[in-house]
C-alpha cells in the first residue's frame, strides 16, 4: 500500500514537471517570434530635410513622411532606428534593421549586396562652394581640392573619382559649416538638399554648380534577409499613395514640386 502510494506521488510530479516545461517553451517560442508585420527602419535623423528632427525634437522629413504613407496604406508597423550615414549599412548587414530611409541611391555595388523598393525619388548632383570661389567652376576643376563628403554616399564616390581630397562629415549640415568656415573647397551633394539649405537660410553665401552627373534615383533599401513577398507588398504601398496623389503631395510639402517623377 505504501509503495502504491509512493507511484501515484512520484507519477503526479513527473506530470507536473512536464506540464511546467511545456508552458516555458511555449512562453519562450511567443517572445522570440518576430512581429512579421514590422519594419525596423535604419535613418540618420540629421539629413535635413530628408530625415531630421524639428524644432519638437519629432523624427520628422520626407523620407519619414513617405516610408509612414507606405506603412499606413498597407497596414505595416515601423520601428526606427537613428544612426551616422557611414554606419548606415554596417546596421543593415548586421540585422539591427530590415529597410534604410535617408534617400539612398541607387547604384550597381549596392544593387548586388542589397534588395531596393521602386525609387521613391529623383535628383541630381551639385558641386557646392563659396560664392566668391573664382577657381572652381566645373565638376572637374575639384581635382586637389578639399571637398565635404560622407564615405559611402555616391558624391563620396563621385569626389574621389574626380580626384577630390576628401574631408569626412557626418552630413549636409556638417559640410556646410566647414565650406562656409573654409576649412574645405566644396561639396558634392544633391540638389534637393541644397535647395533645401537656401530656402532655410536665404543669406548664406554658397553657390551650387551644375554637371553631367547621371540624375540621382533614390529608394528604400532592405536587406536581403527581408523577403521578397514584404517587398512587394511594400511596393504595393508605394504604387498606392503614387497613384492618388500622396507621393507628389509629400514632395511638395518639402520642396515645392512633386520630386517623385524622373525629369
Amino acid at each position: 500500500m505504501k509503495r502504491l502510494l509512493f507511484c501515484i506521488i512520484a507519477l503526479v510530479f513527473v506530470l507536473a514537471a512536464c506540464g511546467n516545461n511545456d508552458s516555458s517553451s511555449d512562453k519562450d517560442s511567443k517572445s522570440s517570434s518576430k512581429d512579421d508585420n514590422t519594419l525596423r527602419v535604419g535613418t540618420e535623423g540629421t539629413y535635413a530635410p530628408f530625415t531630421f528632427h524639428n524644432k519638437q525634437d519629432k523624427l520628422t522629413g520626407y523620407d519619414i513622411d513617405v516610408i509612414k504613407a507606405v506603412a499606413k496604406a498597407e497596414n505595416l508597423k515601423l520601428k526606427f532606428n537613428e544612426t551616422s550615414w557611414d554606419s548606415m549599412f554596417a546596421g543593415l548587414d548586421a540585422g539591427r534593421f530590415d529597410v534604410i530611409a535617408n534617400q539612398v541611391g541607387i547604384n550597381k555595388d549596392r544593387e548586388k549586396k542589397y534588395k531596393f523598393s521602386n525609387p521613391y525619388t529623383y535628383s541630381s548632383a551639385v558641386l557646392v562652394v563659396r560664392d566668391n570661389e573664382k577657381n572652381i567652376k566645373s565638376f572637374n576643376d575639384v581635382k586637389g581640392k578639399k571637398l565635404a563628403q560622407t564615405f559611402t554616399s555616391n558624391y563620396g564616390k563621385l569626389a574621389k573619382d574626380k580626384g577630390a581630397e576628401i574631408t569626412k562629415v557626418d552630413g549636409f549640415n556638417q559640410s556646410m559649416d566647414l565650406l562656409l568656415s573654409k576649412r574645405v573647397d566644396a561639396t558634392f551633394n544633391d540638389s534637393l538638399s541644397y535647395l533645401d539649405y537656401k530656402k532655410q537660410k536665404p543669406n548664406a553665401k554658397i553657390k551650387a554648380i551644375k554637371g553631367n552627373a547621371e540624375q540621382n534615383k533614390s529608394a528604400f533599401a532592405f536587406s536581403k534577409k527581408v523577403d521578397d513577398k514584404t517587398i512587394k507588398k511594400f511596393n504595393d504601398g508605394l504604387k498606392k499613395i503614387r497613384d492618388n496623389g500622396e507621393l507628389a503631395k509629400i514632395g511638395k510639402k518639402w520642396f515645392g514640386q512633386d520630386v517623385s517623377k524622373s525629369k
